[in-house]
């Protein structure tokens, strides 16, 4: 990860669910997967996985609470995509090449945003602009190698206009500050997993140093992003032509990104 300026651990808001470290109970007739120890070794899908978890249960409690204010947000979709957000954020990690500090970034977004803009807030309708956002943002700047705008649009599934409005929108909301601190991130893994159900992670002791087993497959070019995501941007198209309803945001949205 790039070092620029770093920030402190935010208040665990997500949203206006309970906070991110608060335990769930695991299930004891279920089999429980031990993740490693620390995050940066983690398989990328379970991160997926744990991630996707928590967002859901965001959703779940989010969703039952008025529209604040009645202001919608750039984030705002008119209908729910039709893709899950774990299928959503698989296709993104995969894709865009995430990797699990990347993730878990994205995580630490939604805390940020949530407390400095006090009109979002993680929802069906929400969810998956932000996700595509703060995958764009995080991997252009914290990674040292990322995609163009082209890029995570197609595999977002949205204009790269629109992507570029949200992408400025969503800089400007978190003041610019958007890396994280390595302690941070290691407590929101911890977190994820404490809540996740099926998951545990191994003792400090017992972590192996093998990097083999953390090694991602190469990543695929945009020529091949394209081919794999041709059918699918068919079924996206009524999202991907939904732009921000907010008045006065219509004439910007011919500018480029």
């Amino acid at each position: 990860m790039k070092r620029r300026q770093s920030q402190d651990v935010p208040t665990a808001i997500i949203g206006s669910s309970e906070p991110l470290a608060t335990k769930r109970a695991k299930s004891g007739d279920s089999p429980v997967k031990v993740l490693p120890y620390k995050y940066e070794f983690c398989p990328v899908d379970d991160m997926v996985v744990v991630i996707s978890h928590m967002i859901s249960e965001l959703i779940e409690t989010n969703d039952q609470l008025p529209l604040r204010n009645g202001v919608l947000t750039r984030f705002h979709s008119r209908t729910s995509p039709g893709i899950s957000v774990l299928d959503y954020l698989r296709r993104l990690a995969k894709h865009a090449t995430l990797t699990p500090p990347l993730l878990l970034s994205m995580v630490y977004y939604i805390d940020r945003l949530c407390l400095l803009y006090p009109a979002f807030t993680i929802t069906t309708l929400t969810v998956h602009r932000f996700l595509i956002t703060a995958a764009t943002v995080a991997a252009k700047g914290l990674s040292d190698s990322f995609w163009n705008n082209a890029t995570y649009a197609r595999v977002g599934g949205i204009k790269i206009a629109e992507l570029g409005l949200l992408e400025l929108d969503f800089l400007y909301r978190l003041d610019w500050k958007i890396v994280p601190n390595p302690e941070t991130l290691v407590e929101y893994y911890k977190g994820l997993v404490d809540r996740a159900p099926g998951y545990e992670i191994e003792d400090e002791g017992t972590s192996s140093s093998s990097e083999d087993d953390d090694e991602e497959d190469d990543p695929e070019s945009p020529e091949e992003v394209a081919s794999s995501t041709e059918n699918t941007d068919k079924k996206w198209k009524q999202w991907m032509d939904d732009v921000s309803t907010q008045k006065g945001e219509a004439s910007h949205e011919d500018k480029p990104a």
